[in-house]
Protein backbone atom coordinates (compact mmCIF):
# COMPACT_ATOMS: atom_id res chain seq x y z
CA UNK A 1 0.00 0.00 0.00
CA UNK A 2 1.24 3.57 -0.68
CA UNK A 3 0.21 6.76 -0.08
CA UNK A 4 0.85 8.07 -3.39
CA UNK A 5 -1.72 10.78 -4.43
CA UNK A 6 -3.29 10.94 -1.39
CA UNK A 7 -4.96 13.81 -0.43
CA UNK A 8 -6.36 13.47 3.30
CA UNK A 9 -9.52 14.42 4.88
CA UNK A 10 -9.09 15.56 8.35
CA UNK A 11 -11.81 15.47 10.89
CA UNK A 12 -13.02 13.14 13.19
CA UNK A 13 -11.14 10.39 12.68
CA UNK A 14 -8.05 11.88 11.25
CA UNK A 15 -5.92 14.37 13.01
CA UNK A 16 -3.55 16.74 11.44
CA UNK A 17 -0.83 15.76 13.69
CA UNK A 18 -1.31 11.80 12.12
CA UNK A 19 -1.16 13.19 8.85
CA UNK A 20 1.98 14.90 9.36
CA UNK A 21 3.12 11.62 11.42
CA UNK A 22 2.22 10.05 7.98
CA UNK A 23 3.70 12.39 5.92
CA UNK A 24 7.28 12.28 7.27
CA UNK A 25 7.40 8.84 7.13
CA UNK A 26 6.51 9.06 3.30
CA UNK A 27 9.58 8.39 0.91
CA UNK A 28 8.26 10.69 -1.74
CA UNK A 29 7.37 14.37 -2.23
CA UNK A 30 4.66 16.15 -0.19
CA UNK A 31 2.53 19.43 -0.69
CA UNK A 32 2.43 21.46 2.46
CA UNK A 33 -1.15 23.17 2.55
CA UNK A 34 -0.81 26.33 4.30
CA UNK A 35 -3.79 28.41 6.50
CA UNK A 36 -3.16 31.14 3.88
CA UNK A 37 -3.72 29.09 1.12
CA UNK A 38 -0.31 29.16 -0.02
CA UNK A 39 1.58 25.67 -0.81
CA UNK A 40 5.46 24.47 -0.75
CA UNK A 41 5.85 21.21 -2.39
CA UNK A 42 9.63 19.20 -1.10
CA UNK A 43 10.22 16.44 0.85
CA UNK A 44 9.94 16.59 4.74
CA UNK A 45 13.48 15.84 6.44
CA UNK A 46 12.05 16.18 9.95
CA UNK A 47 9.46 17.43 12.63
CA UNK A 48 9.01 18.01 15.89
CA UNK A 49 5.71 17.55 17.73
CA UNK A 50 7.06 17.99 21.03
CA UNK A 51 8.90 21.16 20.59
CA UNK A 52 6.90 24.39 22.38
CA UNK A 53 5.41 25.36 18.83
CA UNK A 54 5.43 22.23 17.01
CA UNK A 55 7.06 21.72 13.73
CA UNK A 56 8.14 20.36 10.33
CA UNK A 57 11.33 20.68 7.74
CA UNK A 58 10.96 20.77 4.39
CA UNK A 59 13.83 21.06 1.52
CA UNK A 60 11.59 22.18 -1.66
CA UNK A 61 11.73 20.75 -4.77
CA UNK A 62 15.19 21.75 -6.21
CA UNK A 63 16.99 21.19 -2.68
CA UNK A 64 16.69 24.47 -0.76
CA UNK A 65 16.13 24.34 3.12
CA UNK A 66 15.05 23.13 5.33
CA UNK A 67 12.75 25.28 5.34
CA UNK A 68 10.45 25.39 9.21
CA UNK A 69 6.34 25.27 8.91
CA UNK A 70 4.80 25.28 12.37
CA UNK A 71 1.95 23.10 12.59
CA UNK A 72 -0.19 26.05 13.48
CA UNK A 73 0.97 27.18 9.98
CA UNK A 74 -0.41 23.93 8.40
CA UNK A 75 -4.14 22.98 6.93
CA UNK A 76 -3.49 19.86 5.13
CA UNK A 77 -1.10 17.72 3.41
CA UNK A 78 -1.31 15.90 0.20
CA UNK A 79 0.67 13.27 -0.93
CA UNK A 80 1.71 14.67 -4.29
CA UNK A 81 4.84 13.02 -4.92
CA UNK A 82 5.87 9.27 -6.41
CA UNK A 83 6.91 6.90 -4.01
CA UNK A 84 10.04 5.80 -5.09
CA UNK A 85 9.59 2.95 -2.70
CA UNK A 86 5.91 1.42 -4.04
CA UNK A 87 6.31 -1.78 -5.24
CA UNK A 88 9.46 -3.18 -4.15
CA UNK A 89 9.21 -5.20 -1.21
CA UNK A 90 11.38 -7.58 0.36
CA UNK A 91 10.65 -10.76 -2.60
CA UNK A 92 11.20 -7.85 -5.52
CA UNK A 93 14.78 -7.29 -3.80
CA UNK A 94 15.59 -10.80 -3.32
CA UNK A 95 15.07 -11.83 -6.76
CA UNK A 96 16.65 -8.50 -8.09
CA UNK A 97 19.88 -10.15 -6.12
CA UNK A 98 19.47 -13.89 -7.07
CA UNK A 99 19.44 -12.56 -10.49
CA UNK A 100 22.67 -10.17 -10.10
CA UNK A 101 24.10 -12.99 -9.08
CA UNK A 102 23.49 -15.12 -11.76
CA UNK A 103 24.61 -12.84 -14.19
CA UNK A 104 28.12 -12.41 -12.35
CA UNK A 105 28.58 -15.67 -13.16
Amino acid sequence: MTLEGWVPVLGEHLTLAEVIDLAFDYRGNTTVVKVDGTEVEGYISNRNKEAPEPFVQIFDLVGNGPFKILYSEIRNIKFTGKDPAAGNSWLAWLERKDREKKGAV
